[in-house]
């Protein structure tokens, strides 16, 4: 039964936004925009508390909004780390026990919506603002970021240009809005006219049209050198969007992994990643 709702509600509440919008097409549309930007999963879970916990520190403030931040304390440099949508910092368990044994001096912080922060919605030019504010907060030398997290860590150096952070890694991360756009008109089954009016609320609120927001493009302006790892059987973001990445980034490093998906949480990458930092 469960399986079955979930898998028409998503038809039901798109035929719910298409009735909407021919009586009250902006608040059709704000509702588009809201739905998009919210998750349904990533607060912490009770098997992940005692790691959490252990770390825990501050609160940062960003938009009257509390971000939960962590810190394993090291000798060597320092690095910030970014997780991706409907996940929070224990989804990086396993590197930073990796990085705790390199002696790294390790940062990390649950985005809005996400783990033990607060908040109620997350988009890319948002999460850079929050990457900013630790990045002020901690001076970061290094960013990992996964997923969301990953084309956060490019438009963050796109918008807020940083010379200090001299290495980047990139994990799995998508590259169009546009295609994001696409697959999400797929999923809840919108009409034209609704994503017309959702992408002038984008441009509206964020400033870019759907195929303005790209993360290949944004690469163009980034400088530091930059190791991205992609599986090549990703369902969630297709491994063609670090390749275009790649392309445009002035300093970087590529590798296709097979059988990793889009978590890309194994030992083989660990020891890729530490490697890249190393040199």
């Amino acid at each position: 039964m469960k399986k079955t709702i979930n898998k028409y509600l998503p038809i039901i509440i798109g035929a719910r936004l298409n009735t909407l919008h021919l009586v009250k097409p902006q608040k059709a549309v704000k509702k588009a925009f809201y739905l998009f930007c919210t998750p349904r999963r990533g607060r912490v879970k009770p098997e992940q508390e005692e790691f959490l916990n252990k770390a825990k520190t501050n609160t940062v403030l960003v938009n009257e909004i509390k971000l939960q931040t962590y810190h394993w304390k090291g000798s060597g440099k320092t690095i910030l780390l970014v997780h991706g949508w409907e996940s929070n910092t224990y989804r990086w368990k396993a590197l930073i026990e990796k990085l705790k044994e390199e002696n790294y001096n390790i940062y990390a912080f649950d985005a809005p919506a996400h783990g033990y922060s607060g908040g109620n919605f997350i988009h890319v030019p948002f999460y850079a603002k929050c990457v900013e504010k630790m990045v002020q907060e901690f001076s970061p030398e290094i960013i990992i970021g996964h997923s969301i997290g990953a084309m956060t860590t490019v438009f963050h150096q796109h918008e807020y240009s940083n010379n200090a952070i001299n290495k980047l890694v990139l994990l799995g991360p998508p590259s169009e809005l546009e295609q994001i756009m696409n697959d999400y008109r797929k999923i809840l089954n919108l009409k034209p006219r609704v994503m017309r009016g959702l992408e002038n609320s984008f441009q509206t609120q964020l400033g870019f049209k759907f195929h303005e927001f790209s993360i290949a493009k944004f690469a163009k302006k980034v400088k530091q050198y930059t190791l991205l790892i992609h599986d090549k059987y990703d369902k969630i973001a297709p491994v063609e969007a670090s390749m275009s990445i790649h392309k445009n980034l002035h300093h970087s490093e590529f590798i296709e992994t097979e059988g990793a998906g889009h978590s890309l949480n194994n030992d083989y990458i660990y020891s890729e990643i530490i490697q890249f930092l190393k040199k």
